[in-house]
């Protein structure tokens, strides 16, 4: 139902944004939600590690 966005839907989101944000605000707001999205990655990346660690462990108690 809910696919990648388009180049038109870009846009449009971009426009929005300048509008309500103004041109001032919008590299400020990119590098925040850039340093976010990192962090976010970060965090996924150490729980998916620590997910496969542990279940490495279950398998060898298993054995």
């Amino acid at each position: 139902m809910f696919g990648r966005l388009g180049t038109g839907e870009l846009i449009l989101i971009l426009g929005i944004a300048l509008v309500i944000f103004g041109p001032a605000k919008l590299p400020e707001l990119g590098k925040a939600m850039g340093k976010g999205l990192n962090e976010f990655k970060s965090h996924a990346n150490r729980i998916t590690e620590d997910v496969k660690e542990s279940v490495d462990v279950e398998d060898k108690k298993d054995k």
